[in-house]
């Protein structure tokens, strides 16, 4: 899910001063006079020193992402285990996977579905939090449009194999995403691209979507889930964010901790959670959701917020 401010990865300057061509070469190294005195060995020049990067919280996470197995083991067992619950769940029609609050209507007899966020949920975009590891940058909206244009992102592990399965079972896969709607295109090419099921233009949800009778709230989804429930009977839900499932009120430490535990049960059944330590509103937690402040000050607050057990 793509709130405010995104992740990144890694930066490396190696330097480059072996492969130029060594200094203090003499001129006539060509010549063929026999009494021309050797020209004297240049003094070992030093290699150029790499120039240090700046720490980056964005490296490590990013890293993990792209390199570990672990990040690919713990995408694909929820995955698989998400298969494993779709029998049970299009057997029980009582079976929901949207709040009551975002359920206007009967969920009897609707055709099933289950809501999926695009961004590190199924598509991953680490190269572009690399790039910005790399560039020393942050998230903005000029290079991530410029990102989602390339249409490079690939699948998240044991994503496409989870979604061919839901489609064969008769399950329509909907994109609720915060991606803005002009991205659309760009963002249902990639989709395709990467194996996953498109069934029509329709089952993308993007930020800016108009819900009749909803207010949307900032990067909110409940107008969207609460659209897509007038159609669908939704199954499941994926995510990386809490606010990929229910509508977070105040993105508190308080807040946060009580949606858990009162939807502690929902998760691993109709709920599924993906990680990324790359980005997101917990994040945005530690430094009180203000990113007008500087990078310094933010990464202040998140180390205040650290756990160091006095």
């Amino acid at each position: 899910m793509r709130i405010r401010a995104p992740l990144t990865v890694l930066a490396c300057a190696l330097a480059l001063a072996a492969c130029k061509p060594q200094p203090g070469q003499p001129a006539d190294a060509g010549a063929t006079n026999a009494d021309a005195k050797p020209a004297a060995a240049a003094p070992a020049q030093p290699a150029a020193e790499a120039k240090p990067t700046g720490a980056d919280d964005n490296l490590n996470a990013v890293l993990w992402m792209q390199r570990s197995i672990e990040y690919r083991a713990s995408a694909e067992t929820i995955y698989r285990a998400a298969a494993d619950k779709l029998d049970a769940a299009l057997k029980q029609p009582n079976w929901d996977a949207l709040v009551p609050e975002e359920r206007g209507n009967s969920a009897k007899g609707l055709k099933p579905a289950v809501v999926m966020d695009v961004d590190e949920t199924v598509l991953d975009n680490s190269p572009y939090q690399a790039r910005l590891v790399r560039d020393g940058k942050e998230y903005d909206e000029v290079t991530w449009d410029a990102w989602v244009a390339e249409k490079k992102a690939k699948p998240i592990p044991g994503v496409v194999e989870f979604a061919k399965a839901a489609q064969a079972k008769g399950v329509t896969i909907l994109y609720l995403s915060n991606r803005a709607v002009h991205l659309k295109d760009a963002t249902l090419a990639n989709l395709r691209s990467a194996g996953l099921p498109v069934a029509d233009d329709e089952v993308f949800l993007g930020l800016g979507t108009v819900v009749d009778g909803c207010e949307q709230n900032g990067s909110e989804k409940n107008c969207r889930r609460l659209l897509a429930g007038k159609k669908y009977r939704v199954l499941m839900q994926f995510g990386d964010q809490i606010g990929d499932f229910v509508q977070v009120v105040a993105n508190t430490p308080e807040g946060r901790d009580a949606l858990l535990e009162q939807y502690h049960d929902w998760f691993g059944e109709r709920w599924w959670m993906l990680p990324n330590p790359s980005y997101g509103s917990w994040e945005a937690m530690t430094f009180n959701n203000d990113y007008s402040q500087s990078r310094d000050a933010r990464r202040e607050a998140k180390r205040k917020a650290l756990d160091v057990a006095p």
